[in-house]
């Protein structure tokens, strides 16, 4: 299941179906790299299988994945093989080796090594909404994300999908929540939090396992730190992290809603299409609260 959600919004209504999206995504689907490559990303099957189904449609939802391979090449070990190579040089010549040369040389050991490296992948997952017009994407960081937007934009190629625009600073918000105990009754703050400074990069502050309504936390949101980031649980259904670019992080969805489940599903497969179906609709739910408490509706008509 889904532990991170990398929000984007959708400009335009979703007129793609299940079918037709599995036929684009398997122009890109994933191949291994080759003995020279760094590097290749396409589209897999989301349940994990070889040769499997590029897109479950759900509920709305159109799940896909993403795969990334790359060759592990440790810059240390090319560099020593590259002194190596110019010390041989230059013993055996009795010449300085200059830029220009230094620099082929070391592609040429790059060319060399490639197809020995080890391989490594990594699989995202993300769905289309097409009810509620967002893309989740589960990523743990900004640039994850936008490696499978990129990779869907191609493949499309288009893809009107933006980043989310306030109608307030989330870190505004946020703070506001616990310098006056003022959140929404269905969003509970947790037991940590990251402050940071906005004029100083370096001026950061964590807690975690602490009371946020210590004198503490509220002292250093008096003295001008924002919470960047807050641990929340909402409505007793899920708890996650929410950061000021609204991404979630940590994201889990609560057992008793994942006691409601039949515990006799034994095909992993179902069980896999039951569980996230349960998790996108009630996500929807949050994302349409997440719309109205920091006016991102509002934001969206003004596009």
């Amino acid at each position: 299941m889904f532990k991170n959600a990398r929000l984007y919004r959708l400009e335009q209504p979703v007129r793609i179906d299940g079918q037709e999206l599995e036929t684009q995504l398997d122009g890109r689907r994933f191949r291994p790299c080759g003995p020279l490559e760094t590097a290749t990303m396409g589209w897999s099957a989301p349940l994990g299988e070889d040769g499997g189904a590029l897109v479950h449609p759900l509920e709305g939802c159109l799940l896909i994945c993403a795969r990334k391979q790359e060759r592990l090449l440790p810059t240390a070990a090319v560099k020593e093989a590259l002194e190596e190579r110019i010390g041989e040089i230059e013993a055996g010549e009795s010449r300085e080796v200059g830029r220009t040369e230094r620099r082929r040389l070391r592609e040429q050991i790059v060319d060399e090594m490639l197809p020995r490296a080890f391989t490594r992948s990594r699989r995202t997952r993300a769905y289309i909404d097409t009810e509620s017009g967002w893309m989740v994407i589960d990523a743990a960081s900004e640039k994850q994300a936008e490696e499978v937007v990129s990779l869907l934009r191609e493949t499309l190629g288009s893809l009107p999908a933006l980043l989310p625009a306030p109608a307030e600073h989330p870190a505004e918000v946020l703070s506001r929540w616990l310098l006056e105990d003022s959140a929404p009754a269905d969003f509970v703050a947790g037991d940590a939090c990251e402050l940071r400074d906005a004029e100083e990069k370096s001026g950061v502050v964590r807690i975690s396992g602490g009371d946020l309504s210590s004198d503490e936390v509220l002292a250093h949101l008096r003295a001008g730190k924002r919470a960047v980031k807050l641990a929340l649980t909402w409505d007793e259904r899920f708890s996650f992290t929410l950061a000021d670019d609204l991404s979630l992080k940590r994201l889990r969805m609560a057992e008793e809603l994942l006691d409601t489940l039949d515990d006799e599903i034994e095909d992993p497969a179902v069980r896999f299409e039951t569980e996230f179906a349960l998790f996108a609709l009630q996500l929807r739910n949050l994302l349409a609260r997440l719309e109205d408490v920091f006016g991102l509706a509002e934001a969206r008509a003004g596009i």
